[in-house]
């Protein structure tokens, strides 16, 4: 689904845990066929979520989240994405993929005698810039610049470049006019 729907993304994806596991081939993945660097099974039994976002997540990058359980989908459970003023029926067996970082979000409870659980695929934006920078830390390079007299340099072309990045990377998203009614 996410090579489909956005494949600029999903290959910078893929490429990111390339690379990573091309330099730590002790590492372990988390399933041989997702593009994804972790993932996180909530198992409630009702798994409700306050509206957040996941800040160390990549800013433009996806997080598919997948619901499960036994509760009734008319009565609870929807996705709310708070930003865009939509509530989503969301039923067991559903799966949304969201730029969670930026998309405050969260989900409405359940009845007390149903199970609402859910599976979350995600990567943090720190794997991104560990490989853009070489192997490097963001803190590492930035010591280095310091240390050659160039730290306000290399900061401003480091910031020009993420705004850069960033602006590539949300540009990406697919549009459907008319797809979305805002209630």
């Amino acid at each position: 689904m996410f090579r489909t729907y956005n494949p600029t993304i999903y290959t910078l994806f893929v490429s990111m845990l390339s690379t990573l596991f091309f330099c730590f081939p002790s590492l372990v993945r988390l399933a041989t066929d997702t593009a994804w660097a972790a993932a996180t099974f909530n198992l409630g039994p009702h798994t409700v979520t306050t509206p957040h976002t996941d800040l160390a997540n990549l800013l433009w990058g996806w997080c598919c989240i997948y619901a499960f359980g036994r509760y009734d989908p008319k009565r609870g459970g929807h996705l709310i994405l708070w930003d865009l003023g939509i509530a989503i029926k969301f039923p067991p067996g559903s799966t949304i993929m969201i730029p969670s970082s930026f998309l405050v979000h969260s989900n409405v409870t359940i009845r007390s005698y149903e199970t609402r659980y859910s599976f979350t695929q995600y990567s943090a934006g720190s794997l991104f810039r560990w490989v853009e920078n070489g192997g490097k830390t963001d803190k590492a390079v930035l010591a280095e610049a310091d240390a050659g007299g160039c730290g306000d340099t290399v900061r401003a072309q480091r910031a020009a470049a993420a705004r850069e990045r960033a602006r590539h990377g949300l540009e990406s998203f697919p549009r459907w006019e008319g797809a979305v009614r805002t209630i």
